[in-house]
């Protein structure tokens, strides 16, 4: 069964990150297989919640696009560079392909050789030159071995093709020359007389038994084939090793771990019908070829706590969305089959997480109780937030119970432990909750933190403005926002981008603003801060 992994948004706050925990907690009873993933680093605020409740943190998700790995790409496909240049064909024809990747006798990658290079081997490459193995030439010529006193086999190829006596005359053997000859004694004789490196007797299954010993004491090779002369000479080149002809030492290869879009990025640039796959360590694990690009299966994916394309894992487009869980409005997320979409408007995503574990009859552990009820506190502000329920509010009475927890004790000293910024730079606590939106003709962005203390913010406002404008300029934000929700005063102060006065203003219906201003029972950013300025900008 494959791994369906479930995540929330890419700035993880308690809900997100709770709720995948919870809800994979869940499909795990459910009988299917499910990790909880989180797209970016958990604040503080989460880490309390995970550290109190013995939880471990969920593994980071980079993206979920498809990779060489989820392709149907031919595995442990390669030719070893001893093998003989028939071997290499044959195998080519067995896969229908045009090349293959070769390797070494530890599977290392070394290159990649093409029927092309094979033909012009074949028709061009020189005629009388070997450089094989005994067992190579055995194979190609379907031989009986006689005597093997050398694995690899090196020389000069030669043809018995005169009368005997002639033959002897005019042919002066050496210890480096490879003859094939027929059941003819005489130049056999002569042939041991001359240490031959090999002897190769055609169209015969015996050998002279008065030459045996005689060819033993010279340290000759013999091998006994039953074809022909003409089709001895003819596959001779085929023993060769395939390293011996032109070879690609430098293939363009892929891991299992790059991307499917970088593959047919590549083979659209280069024009290649098949590429070599290794691992980290240069071993190859085989070969993906063009046409099975459209081969692949998609990554298991369940969205909880967002259902807005830009808020979540890069990819997303080439993953199968299983299920979406979510209490926001509805995003620019699409999907090509029905899927199961659980959204209602109460305060966390957890709540609704509850619910389902209830209609599925699972119970709820202290652990997994104690990360939802953070998620509903969190979101709610200690169920202050106008986003609040009676549903959140039941429920977290119901899981305070199970987690054994006093809801306001808990909940203040969760959100203390959130709220201190100190040691953090700038960007850190602008992007720590920082949510990115499209409306039908802007982008803007929208950050939430939380402390007690603005006014170390507000020593180096001139900062966060100045990171806001680049935030704009980077992401082509028609503007920026900065919501330092203070939670016992039961309000934010706002900060701008330059030249976002107007909108601000206009938006929150604020007589005089200026950077930093404090905006009265402004907590949510969901029921709030969102819907009031996506209210102006799309009516204006």
């Amino acid at each position: 069964m494959r791994t369906t992994y479930v995540f929330g948004h890419k700035k993880p706050d308690t809900d997100s990150v709770c709720a995948a925990i919870s809800y994979a907690y869940l499909k795990n009873k459910l009988g299917l297989k499910a990790e909880p993933r989180v797209l970016g680093p958990i604040n503080k605020e989460t880490k309390y919640a995970l550290d109190y409740f013995n939880v471990e943190e969920p593994k980071y998700l980079n993206d979920v696009k498809v990779q060489i790995k989820d392709m149907e790409y031919l595995k442990d496909t390669y030719i070893t560079s001893k093998a003989s240049i028939e071997e290499t064909f044959n195998k080519l024809q067995e896969l229908s392909v045009t090349g293959l990747p070769l390797v070494d006798k530890n599977k290392k990658l070394i290159g990649y050789i093409n029927v092309k290079e094979i033909a012009k081997a074949i028709i061009k490459g020189e005629l009388y030159d070997l450089n094989t193995s005994y067992d190579n030439i055995l194979k190609v010529l379907d031989g009986k071995e006689i005597l093997r006193f050398n694995d690899e086999i090196s020389g000069k190829i030669i043809a018995a093709a005169y009368k005997s006596k002639t033959f002897v005359e005019r042919v002066k053997l050496t210890s480096d020359d490879i003859l094939i000859v027929a059941d003819r004694k005489y130049i056999i004789d002569y042939a041991i007389d001359c240490k031959v490196k090999l002897l190769i007797i055609v169209g015969t299954n015996e050998f002279p038994d008065e030459l045996l010993e005689k060819a033993r004491k010279n340290n000759v090779n013999v091998i006994l084939t039953h074809l022909s002369t003409f089709l001895t000479v003819n596959k001779m080149k085929l023993c060769n090793y395939i390293d011996t002809i032109n070879i690609n030492t430098k293939p363009i290869k892929f891991t299992s771990s790059d991307y499917r879009d970088d593959f047919i990025n590549c083979a659209n640039k280069y024009g290649h019908t098949n590429y070599p796959i290794v691992d980290n360590d240069n071993n190859c694990v085989g070969m993906l070829r063009l046409i099975d690009q459209n081969n692949y299966s998609k990554r298991n994916v369940i969205l909880v706590d967002h259902n807005q394309l830009v808020q979540s894992v890069d990819g997303l487009e080439e993953a199968s969305v299983l299920e979406i869980v979510d209490h926001h409005n509805l995003g620019t997320i699409g999907t090509t089959v029905p899927i199961s979409f659980r959204s209602m408007p109460v305060g966390c995503t957890c709540t609704l997480i509850y619910q389902i574990f209830k209609e599925n009859n699972v119970e709820i552990p202290k652990d997994i109780a104690g990360l939802m009820l953070s998620a509903i506190l969190s979101d709610t502000l200690l169920l202050k937030s106008p986003t609040t329920t009676s549903t959140d509010v039941e429920t977290s009475l119901k899981l305070a119970a199970i987690a054994d927890v006093d809801i306001e004790e808990y909940g203040m000293a969760m959100l203390k432990a959130g709220s201190s910024i100190s040691g953090m730079s700038v960007d850190e606590i602008v992007e720590q909750d920082f949510k990115s939106f499209k409306l039908d003709n802007d982008n803007i962005g929208i950050g939430q933190v939380m402390t007690m203390d603005f006014a170390e913010i507000k020593e180096n406002i001139n900062e966060y403005i100045a990171y806001l404008d680049e935030l704009c300029k980077k992401n082509n934000y028609r503007l920026a926002l900065l919501f330092v929700t203070d939670v016992v005063k039961n309000g934010s102060y706002v900060i701008y981008n330059t030249g976002a006065e107007e909108i601000v203003k206009a938006s929150y219906n604020i007589l005089e603003i200026t950077e930093g201003a404090y905006i009265p029972n402004m907590v949510s950013r969901k029921k709030q801060m969102y819907p009031l300025l996506a209210e102006f900008l799309n009516n204006n």
